[in-house]
């Protein structure tokens, strides 16, 4: 005999309380936290807001330090190499010079330079010099002679994005601990994806991705794509500093995570368009030197 309708839910609801009881468990977990304060922006403003800083600095000369870490997880080791002081030339369009020195006695480490297109590097300690194109076409085991003048370039500025490219912008929330509080927080964040067209087809590859926090609206991350879609270049940006009249961040993290090597880049003095020479971003290789082509 087929039983009443009202019997079935009767009965499921009288053995739901004892059938919830035994399939689930209840954990204390630390409890995320979203900031005082969340922006909202367009797209087109934070593409305006992003290309007038960029169109704003013409010309950069910074006092740095750098600190080099070498390997990863491919070669399951890694190697930090001992903190150094050095500069850095900046010149829109393309020039940048690279001067680091030998850390205690202070000579010159490496020298190096570019127009964009080619660029040097001169290691007086090994009586050597370096030529090559900025696009790397064949890779060293030694990751850091894979390293070109044009990473600096693209890291420490964001370029600005071109009215004719396409982007796409998204919302995301990452969740990090503080390192003053030791708090879990929720930090709100936008995602500015910029695109190209793959010839006449429909499919679009990034060119690079720019991460800026609804705190302030200020790009803290950029990756940059190589042409496969993988990340090339991730460049991490620090607290806001103010040299002068201008602010900037105070470190700039440059990750290449094929390759495998870390630059952090600390500013301690910058200067904003000053007015920069081309013999400053000349160099000469002295006679006898041994040079060696890189493709």
């Amino acid at each position: 005999m087929r039983r009443p309708r009202a019997t079935i839910w009767i009965g499921l609801a009288l053995a739901l309380p004892a059938l919830t009881g035994c399939f689930y468990t209840t954990r204390k977990v630390k409890q995320a936290k979203m900031p005082s304060v969340v922006l909202n922006a367009t797209a087109d403003q934070l593409i305006a807001k992003l290309n007038q800083q960029y169109d704003t600095i013409r010309s950069l000369n910074a006092t740095v330090e750098f600190r080099a870490t070498t390997g990863g997880p491919r070669q399951g080791k890694e190697k930090t190499y001992t903190s150094f002081s050095g500069y850095i030339l900046m010149r829109k369009p393309e020039s940048i010079r690279v001067l680091g020195f030998v850390p205690f006695i202070h000579t010159i480490a490496f020298d190096m330079a570019s127009n964009g297109d080619t660029f040097k590097l001169i290691i007086p300690s090994k009586n050597k010099a370096i030529e090559g194109s900025n696009t790397v076409t064949k890779q060293s085991p030694n990751q850091l002679e894979n390293m070109r003048p044009n990473v600096f370039f693209d890291s420490l500025l964001i370029k600005a994005i071109d009215p004719n490219e396409l982007y796409t912008l998204t919302a995301d929330t990452d969740t990090k601990i503080d390192p003053k509080t030791k708090k879990l927080m929720l930090e709100p964040e936008y995602d500015l994806t910029v695109l190209h067209r793959e010839g006449s087809s429909n499919l679009l590859a990034p060119v690079r991705v720019i991460h800026f926090s609804r705190v302030d609206l200020r790009p803290y991350e950029e990756d940059i794509y190589d042409k496969d879609g993988a990340i090339e270049t991730r460049a991490l940006y620090g607290p806001l500093q103010t040299f002068g009249a201008q602010q900037f961040p105070a470190t700039i993290t440059i990750e290449r995570p094929l390759q495998e090597y870390q630059i952090l880049i600390s500013l301690q003095k910058l200067i904003v368009n000053q007015p920069l020479t081309d013999d400053q971003f000349e160099l000469k290789i002295p006679p006898s030197t041994q040079i060696q082509n890189l493709d």
